[in-house]
Formats: structure tokens, sequence, C-alpha cells
């Protein structure tokens, strides 16, 4: 699939999009103790032992490694038995990832002379670190990365902006939505989103998520996503006319009762099974959700987006 073919998925007012995400973010985040430090030493240590683990069990682990061997001199120096021990003792994963941590130490110190290379690409020379981990490196400790693409970025990427379930999709989404110069607080930005509001079961109102008045999952009530499991029929669903709903209004200013319901279905009747009866109850939850405003007047009801 094209970049051309994705860019009708994301919005057009880009920028506000940027700054709803990031002010969320800054506003209230959860506090791991590598988000408050731009040492590449220390974030490389943190996004090795994330992988696979959750990051509640990861704080423990990160602060007590880096008390050990504060340094990537100090861990270079160190016995590469003590190393991996100190993995399997807390439970980190693959022993693997201790070597070659161990083993990345010893080349910054030797081929480097103790300065971590700072670009995603020079990051991957490094032993053991890949492309995810390289530019997680780049954008946190030098602010010098591309859009970070993890499970939790597609599915947020997917929820909201329908970018379909495709690798080079997700890829060119992410990083046309990431604002110039602000990979460090955009991409914690956008895998907090997805680690704390747009989780499997979302909890959009609660985390108040501020992609909510873009969102298609949030106007449709369709949560289902790459690594989600499919919801029940979609076609001639309650969710289905709430997109549509949304979708419509999107295009007009206001529209009339009627005048929307025959836009919405082909089958709306005003006095049928799918008529006034059944729109006013569809409109009034979409109220209700603060994603629509309704008028009532002498002559009926008049519906518009909220503002």
């Amino acid at each position: 699939m094209t970049a051309e073919a994705e860019e009708w998925a994301l919005p057009d007012d880009r920028g506000a999009v940027r700054e709803a995400l990031i002010a969320w973010y800054e506003e209230d985040h959860r506090d791991f103790p590598w988000r408050r430090t731009d040492d590449p030493y220390e974030i490389l240590v943190s996004e090795v032992m994330s992988q696979q683990t959750q990051l509640g069990r990861v704080v423990e682990a990160w602060e007590g490694f880096l008390e050990r061997w504060p340094t990537t001199a100090a861990l270079a120096d160190a016995d590469r038995a003590d190393v991996v021990g100190f993995w399997t003792d807390h439970s980190l994963g693959y022993n693997n990832r201790a070597k070659y941590l161990h083993e990345a130490a010893r080349q910054v110190e030797e081929e480097y002379g103790g300065d971590f290379p700072e670009t995603p690409d020079e990051l991957q020379e490094l032993m053991g670190v890949g492309p995810y981990t390289a530019n997680a490196v780049a954008s946190f400790a030098f602010n010098n990365g591309d859009a970070v693409v993890d499970t939790n970025v597609k599915r947020v990427l997917y929820r909201a902006f329908g970018v379909p379930d495709d690798d080079a999709a997700f890829e060119n989404a992410a990083q046309a939505l990431m604002p110039a110069n602000r990979s460090r607080v955009w991409n914690n930005a956008i895998m907090e989103l997805g680690g704390v509001a747009c989780e499997q079961t979302p909890a959009c109102d609660e985390a108040g998520c501020p992609w909510r008045e873009w969102c298609d999952a949030y106007a449709t009530g369709d949560f289902t996503a790459p690594d989600v499991p499919t919801q029940p029929s979609f076609e001639g669903s309650r969710r289905q006319f709430r997109g549509r709903v949304i979708a419509t209004l999107r295009e007009y200013d206001e529209l009339e009762l009627d005048t929307l319901g025959h836009r919405i279905r082909v089958d709306y009747a005003p006095d049928g099974e799918y008529g006034r009866e059944w729109l006013e109850g569809l409109l009034t939850d979409l109220e209700s959700d603060e994603l629509i405003e309704l008028e009532r007047t002498g002559d009926g009801l008049v519906a518009r987006l909220q503002r």
C-alpha cells in the first residue's frame, strides 16, 4: 500500500492532534525512572529489560543493575557470568539479552571511546540492538529518532485513524503524525496512550484519551485491533450507524432528524422500525458520549458535531 493511499486516514488538523496528545502526556503519565533521564546507557538497559517483561517488574531490576554497573565502563569490566546471573535472578527473560548488553557496553568503550552513537543506524551496530531498540534509544536519549512503532502504537493507529494492518502503513502513518524534532516526547506520549487508554480493553473516558474527537473506534464503538479478537459482525450493527452519523455530520454543518436518517440508511422511514424513534435513541447515546449536540426545536430535532 502506498503512502498516498494511507494519508486519507489521518486527520487534516494534525497540529491539533499532535498538541492534544503531547499536552495529555505532559499533564500526567506513569513515572518510570528511565523517563527522567537522557543517559543513553540507562535508557538502553531499560529497553533491553523491558522486552517481554512487565514494566512494573523492570523498575527494581533496572535500579539494581545500574547501582551495580552504573556506566558502560563498569559493565564492560564486569564478569559476564555475574551479569547473566543478575539477569536470571531477576527473571528478565532470555539470558542472551544479558550477554548482548555486556558486549554492547564493551563496544561503546572500545570502539566509540565511551561515547554512545546517536543515530538509529549507528546504534544498530551495537550487539543485540535491533531497529526498534536503536530507535528508542535515539529518541529518548538524543531526541534524534524516528516514530516508534510497537504493538501499542499499532493498536492506537488502527483504531483511531483506520490505518490498515500492514507494517509499512503503520510506519508511514506514525512518521507522518510525529512532529519534527520531538521524537523524545512524542514516542513516549503515543506509547503511553496505547499503554493506559487504548489497551486491548480500552479506557477512553477513564484515561481522558485526548484523541476521542478524532477516533474512529470511539465514534463507532468498534474497538477491534490487530492484537484484539474480532467483535461480532459490524455490518448492520449499532456501531456501524454510530459511525455513519459521525461521518455524515462531518460533511454537513448540521442536519434535521429525517434528513440525517435518509442519509445514513436506505431503509429509513420516519414511522418505521428504523425511523425517528430508532434514530433519536442513537443520537441520544452519541450526545451522552459528548460526540454530537442535539437542538430540540418546535419543528423537530437538529444534530451537529460537538464543538
